[in-house]
C-alpha cells in the first residue's frame, strides 16, 4: 500500500512519515522543498515535490497513490482553497481513502483556528473520494515556549480559567493518522482525537514535576494574555490566536474525552508530564 503524507517535512508530517515506516508501509513524502527531508530520501522514502497551490505538482505526487493524509497546512488565509486543490488532486487520483487532520467539534467550534477546517471539511463533504477526519486536539508541545518560561519563572500563564484541554504528544496523533492510513474500515468516520484532560493548574503542576521546583498557574483575562505575549515577542495576530484558543478551552470546546486516540492506539497517550520533562533536560 503507498500512501502519500502531505506537509511531510512539518513536525507532524515527519513522525507520520516514521509511523508508517515502523507500520510497514511505504510512504510518499510530500513536500515543497525536497531538500528539507533529503535524510528521510537517503532512507528510502520516495520524495515527491508539490505545494498545496500546484494542482498539476500535486497530480504527480499523488500518481499510484492508494491513500493521502492531509496535513493542514499553516498559510493562515489561503488554507481552504489550498486544501481543496489537494481534495480534487485526490480525486483525479482516485486514491481508495483521503484522511485530513482537523479540529475537536470542527462543526460547531468557535475558536479562531477552527474556521478554515470548517470550510475544508465542507469541502470534504462534496468529495467523490472516501474520506476520514482526523480532528486533533492540543499537542502538549504547543505548550513548550511556556513551559521553558514557567519552569524559569515559576509561573505559568494562560486564559483558560479552569477549563480542561485534552492533549497529547504529537507523535501519538501520527501514530493514530498512521494506523488510520494502513488499516480497513476508517471511510467516512470522524474520529475526536485528545488525550488526558487536564486544567492549567495541572499543567502547571507537571511543569512543577518535570522542572523539579514549584511552578504556579496565573490565569489572566484574555485581552491581558494576548498582551503579554506580544510583549514576549509573538506576533500580534498569533498571539490573539493563542489568547482565543484559551478563552475556547476555558469553555470546554478542547474537552475531548471520546477516548478515540486510545482505542486507535491501542495503548493509553503520553502525559503532559513526559512531553514536558523530556523538552526541559
Amino acid at each position: 500500500m503507498t500512501v502519500a503524507v502531505t506537509g511531510a517535512s512539518g513536525q507532524l508530517g515527519r513522525l507520520t512519515i516514521e509511523a508508517l515506516l515502523r507500520e510497514g508501509a511505504q510512504p510518499v513524502a510530500v513536500v515543497r522543498d525536497a531538500s528539507k527531508v533529503a535524510d528521510l530520501a537517503e532512507r528510502g522514502v520516495e520524495v515527491r515535490e508539490a505545494s498545496y497551490d500546484d494542482a498539476e505538482a500535486l497530480d504527480r505526487a499523488f500518481a499510484g497513490v492508494d491513500r493521502v493524509l492531509l496535513i493542514s497546512g499553516n498559510e493562515f488565509g489561503s488554507r481552504v482553497a489550498q486544501h481543496t486543490n489537494v481534495i480534487r488532486a485526490a480525486e483525479r487520483a482516485g486514491v481508495n481513502l483521503l484522511a485530513y487532520t482537523s479540529i475537536p467539534n470542527a462543526e460547531r467550534n468557535e475558536l479562531i483556528l477552527a474556521q478554515e477546517h470548517r470550510g475544508t471539511e465542507a469541502a470534504l463533504d462534496e468529495a467523490s473520494v472516501p474520506v476520514v477526519r482526523l480532528r486533533n486536539s492540543w499537542y502538549w508541545e504547543n505548550y513548550l515556549n511556556g513551559v521553558t518560561a514557567a519552569a524559569e519563572s515559576g509561573v505559568f500563564y494562560g486564559a483558560a480559567g479552569e477549563g480542561k484541554v485534552a492533549g497529547a504528544a504529537r507523535a501519538d496523533y501520527a501514530e493514530a493518522a498512521a494506523k488510520v492510513l494502513i488499516t480497513p474500515g476508517h471511510e467516512g468516520r470522524t474520529y475526536e482525537l485528545g488525550g488526558d484532560l487536564a486544567t492549567y493548574a495541572e499543567l502547571a503542576q507537571a511543569i512543577s514535576e518535570a522542572a523539579g521546583k514549584p511552578v504556579r498557574y496565573q490565569d489572566l483575562p484574555q485581552a491581558d494574555y494576548a498582551a503579554a505575549l506580544e510583549q514576549n515577542g509573538v506576533p500580534a495576530g498569533y498571539a490573539a490566536v493563542l489568547a482565543d484558543a484559551d478563552a475556547g478551552i476555558a469553555q470546554g470546546i478542547l474537552a475531548v474525552d471520546s477516548g478515540d486516540l486510545r482505542k486507535l492506539l491501542g495503548r493509553e497517550t503520553t502525559p503532559a508530564v513526559e512531553v514536558f520533562r523530556t523538552a526541559l533536560n
